[in-house]
């Protein structure tokens, strides 16, 4: 169900905006008693048998937060925010398994978006060169093979995995630790401004709350909440990047990590990971492949849709005579990696990295080829 009119707006509204009740709780209560309108049905004695503690119970009962909730509702028109509310039919169910979602979000953009498989890019406020450039490359052609890239719109890594993405006309979310409204760091304005356009702009808080450092490690867990996988490219130990990727260990996420100079502090982040378990990568290829099973089938899904599209009126069965090159060109012998394959593949015909990892993911189903360590691939006897 959607929020459907202005009075359920502004009862959710007013239900994120009780001081004190945390999104935890908030949810609990939600999944509790239905609604926000039935919940401000109830007395204070209620409430807290319900789990709340007397102060939010009585700021409940009282209605206190109904004058910011208008405030808001009045703020969302001028901005042309929407809101997403936890119940909402197109609210993430990636996020809703994590232990603490938003009760609600504010949005600005397209939350169709929200359907696509994605991939969080994180990283430090200060990249190297060599960082700035593979965050770069690993979000243009995850974008380009069809996944969501979703970042914080910081400085540093996320700036440059945005707009990497959106230069090859991707899709991108930013989950911001302010309001949707406000623009932080203020140099992203215009980043900000093509998000929201061309994109979707995401924040659990409320319209022009300023950006507090606090709020960006809690607001973390929403961009590994929302994706499938988080890349991280350059860190510090401690970084926020390192907060980031162990809230998506705890959330069941895959963890990807660009290994890097070992005399750099800002290698120190992801090479731990590395040594803990983090996936070491080096080509988007190695994230696309290592990636959960139902994220691979909705990508092989889009990368079938849309060669269907592009050929269909070339070929009756595009897909049939891009499963008979594939089965071509690898040998029985001699493992190939995607990045071996593409070029054989691509001397009669453009194929895109999604497209063909969509039909390895076929011919592997059907006991046609197999997997071998390295990401590499191999005919087999039948």
């Amino acid at each position: 169900m959607t929020v459907a009119t202005e009075q359920e707006e502004l009862l959710w509204l007013a239900l994120r905006m009780t001081p004190q009740l945390g999104a935890r709780r908030a949810v609990d209560i939600i999944e509790k008693f239905g609604s926000p309108g039935a919940i401000f049905q109830l007395d204070s004695r209620e409430l807290e048998g319900a789990g709340l503690s007397a102060s939010v119970a009585r700021s409940i009962e009282a209605g206190s937060a109904m004058e910011d909730a208008l405030e808001q509702q009045r703020l969302m028109r001028a901005t042309g925010t929407t809101i997403l509310a936890y119940y909402d039919d197109r609210y993430p169910a990636l996020l809703k398994q994590i232990y603490d979602p938003p009760v609600l979000l504010f949005a600005r953009g397209d939350l169709g978006l929200l359907e696509t498989p994605g991939v969080a890019i994180v990283g430090t406020r200060r990249p190297s060169p060599y960082g700035s450039s593979v965050a770069e490359r690993f979000a243009r052609e995850l974008s380009e093979a069809g996944l969501l890239i979703v970042s914080g719109m910081a400085r540093g890594i996320d700036t440059a995995a945005h707009k990497a993405c959106l230069a090859v006309d991707g899709k991108t979310v930013a989950v911001l630790g302010c309001g949707v409204d406000v623009v932080y760091p203020a140099e992203n304005k215009n980043l900000a401004a093509q998000i929201a356009r061309d994109g979707l702009i995401l924040s659990e808080y409320p319209l022009r709350t300023p950006g507090y450092p606090q709020n960006f490690p809690v607001r973390n867990r929403i961009v590994s909440g929302l994706s499938s996988g988080v890349l991280i490219v350059e860190g510090a130990q401690y970084s926020g990047s390192a907060i980031t990727a162990r809230l998506a260990l705890d959330q069941g996420r895959e963890v990807f990590a660009i290994p890097g100079n070992i005399t750099s502090k800002q290698s120190w982040g992801p090479n731990l990971l590395i040594r803990q378990g983090a996936r070491l990568v080096q080509e988007p290829s190695d994230v696309l492949c290592d990636l959960p099973l139902e994220a691979r089938q909705k990508l092989r899904s889009r990368a079938k849709q849309r060669l269907l599209i592009e050929e269909g009126a070339e070929f009756e069965h595009p897909m049939q005579a891009l499963r008979a090159k594939v089965i071509q060109v690898l040998p029985f012998d001699v493992p190939l990696t995607i990045d071996e394959m593409l070029p054989k593949l691509n001397a009669s015909g453009m194929v895109s990295t999604s497209e063909l990892i969509s039909i390895l993911f076929d011919l592997e189903l059907e006991g046609l080829i197999r997997q071998l360590p390295g990401k590499a691939y191999q005919r087999v006897w039948h």
